[in-house]
């Protein structure tokens, strides 16, 4: 973080400025022609500028009035608790903060590869700064469509009288092929990531358009491909064809960026590598004493630093964000490589710890298991945080009398089924609202599943363990699980590879702001979101109770009690019904979000999305 922070800070004086301009840019006032006389006119201008882009991404860090638990996908089919978004009984919104910020980030982005344009320079030197602007336009742009299909397409820095304020909506294709055009052009302007000095590390390179691209096209392709009837405001709309050209440019572009070795998985931490990966911050956040700069997978990243850019947010109190349920430890692979229900060393629920045996490395990384004793954050949480000089974290930690048994209790209650670890830092120098760890935008791991995907599809729902072993193999191999290949599912008419794949993107990418769309765009969001959302299994298929229903915590008072569960226990599983279904609603219509009534007031032209 500190070196863009840096940046920020050298150029404290120009920010002030442009941003008390940027406002009332974004407010549609007159320009300030002072302003324009003075900025714009070295490099060092246009830099300073496009650094402000990187602010306006949802992060770990409260922007504006969006924050970092908009985006850990709560609600969906893998947490233990519904909300509005997840059951599809959401409303219009009176407004949308989404909606707004992100026009608002276009238009800064439109005024600096507008000054571009008329720079009386050498343009050379301010190529990789416009580069960043054509990016951040299209980042924008993608995330309107991926809220609300096709949406105005914003180019030029509109004033009071520009006809964008009345424009009709364009369709969702012309909208990609917009993005698909600024990513080009980004691509083209962006340097190298080992091209980047070391005082600029942090800003955009040329693989990590690459990647977005790559993913934009896998997005596109799949929702042409699944999503059947039409989702668009535009009634008849024809599909662009593409779904071939897409993949395959997708499958190419992840693989360039993987080949090139530039960025490598975080491995360093053995079996919970996947959890440190996202706490790491100082050689205080993890057993190896290991800090950010050891991270080569984040190919993107929104940067914080406990000093200049804290993250602000009660994370690690709420236990990341993230609710576990039953569907999501089910998911999680045996170390065979089959899934729970499928391999012999699954060892069922009786005791509460037999779900975690013989698992996939990432559930043991972040839930948290019975009977386990856990560090906790900063001073005065659990004995004072970490300290890994104690013991040998890979054996037993040494804790201190204080820290307690991890037991059921804890996690076994009406909102939260299972305890989640993710972005739950441990850190001794980090109390809560000081989580400083970086927050992946694009990461490597995300590239490989883009490539098995894309090539997956190309090839009818079949690839080659060779292509297997290019992509989410690597992925496996972290998860101390065997690798995926064609042999070990044929026995199981159930299971797919592309299933199998899809299933890697859930438990990889947990809590990454991808479920919903990855749901979405596979036109399944409709089964899978209105099942009931369970928790913890208290009774075997034959009516026995399990340890979780008989467990006395040390007061001697049963943890498991019945009358916190008023939608009673799954008769299939003999799990707890945390949402029934009868809660969930989702239909197509919630494919997309409506306009916010205050668009729809100040601009009639925007037909609202079907069945809003």
């Amino acid at each position: 973080m500190k070196t863009r922070v840096h940046i920020l800070s050298a150029a404290t004086s120009l920010f002030l400025i442009l941003t008390s301009c940027e406002d009332k840019f974004l407010n549609l006032d007159p320009l300030d022609q002072a302003t324009e006389a003075i900025y714009f006119k070295t490099p060092s201008h246009f830099k300073a500028a496009a650094n402000d882009f990187y602010n306006k991404m949802v992060g770990i860090k409260k922007i504006d009035d969006s924050s970092f638990f908009d985006i850990v996908d709560g609600g969906s089919d893998l947490s233990s608790s519904g909300n509005d978004l997840g059951r599809g009984t959401n409303g219009q919104p009176a407004t949308d903060i989404y909606w707004r910020n992100a026009y608002k980030y276009i238009r800064s982005n439109n005024y600096l590869i507008q000054k571009g344009e008329e720079y009386a320079g050498d343009k050379a030197e301010i190529k990789s700064y416009v580069a960043e602007a054509h990016f951040f336009r299209a980042w924008h742009h993608f995330f309107l469509l991926k809220r609300y299909g096709g949406i105005p397409i914003s180019t030029t820095v509109a004033d009071v009288n520009d006809p964008l304020l009345t424009a009709a909506r364009n369709s969702r294709y012309e909208v990609v092929a917009q993005i698909l055009k600024d990513l080009a052009i980004a691509i083209d302007g962006l340097p190298a990531e080992a091209n980047i000095a070391v005082a600029d590390k942090g800003h955009l390179s040329r693989q990590a358009a690459q990647s977005f691209k790559a993913r934009v096209l896998l997005y596109e392709a799949t929702w042409e491909k699944y999503v059947k009837e039409t989702t668009d405001f535009e009634s008849g709309q024809k599909k662009s064809d593409q779904v071939t050209a897409y993949l395959t440019e997708a499958a190419s572009l992840a693989k360039e960026v993987f080949s090139d070795g530039t960025f490598q998985l975080w491995n360093e931490v053995d079996s919970l590598s996947y959890y440190y990966l996202f706490v790491l911050e100082d050689a205080k956040s993890n057993p190896k004493g290991l800090t950010k700069a050891s991270n080569k997978e984040f190919i993107f990243k929104s940067m914080y630093d406990k000093d200049l850019n804290r993250a602000a947010l009660n994370i690690s109190h709420s236990g990341g964000g993230i609710g576990p349920n039953r569907k999501l430890m089910d998911m999680y692979l045996c170390s065979d490589g089959l899934p729970y229900t499928h391999s012999p060393l699954a060892k069922g629920y009786n005791k509460m710890t037999d779900e975690f045996e013989n698992r996939d490395a990432r559930l043991k990384s972040i839930i948290k298991k019975p009977g386990v004793k856990y560090w906790g954050w900063g001073a005065g949480v659990n004995g004072g945080g970490a300290d890994y000089a104690k013991a040998n974290y890979t054996t037993l930690f040494n804790f201190p009398a204080t820290i307690p048994a991890y037991y059921p209790d804890l996690a076994i209650n009406s909102t939260n089924s299972y305890a989640n670890r993710k972005w739950v830092t441990e850190n001794p120098g980090r109390e809560t609202e000081q989580e400083s760890y970086d927050y992946p935008q694009i990461r490597l791991a995300e590239v490989y599943l883009i490539y098995a995907e894309a090539i997956c599809e190309l090839g009818g729902g079949k690839i080659s363990d060779a292509d297997l072993n290019l992509s989410i193999n690597q992925i496996r191999k972290r998860a101390y699980v065997a690798p995926l290949t064609n042999a070990l599912i044929a026995p199981y008419s159930d299971l797919s590879l592309l299933g199998e794949i899809r299933r890697e993107r859930a438990l990889e990418l947990l809590g990454e702001n991808s479920r919903y769309d990855d749901l979405k765009r596979w036109a399944i969001a409709e089964q899978e979101l209105n099942k009931p959302l369970l928790g913890h299994v208290v009774q075997t298929k034959n009516g026995t109770p399990t340890e979780y229903a008989t467990f006395k915590n040390a007061a001697g008072k049963n943890i498991y009690d019945p009358a916190k569960y008023p939608n009673g226990v799954d008769a299939a599983t003999g799990a707890l019904i945390m949402d029934p279904a009868s809660n969930r609603k989702f239909s197509r219509k919630n494919y997309l979000l409506p306009i916010p009534t205050d668009q729809k007031l100040l601009n009639p032209n925007l037909v609202q999305n079907p069945g809003w």
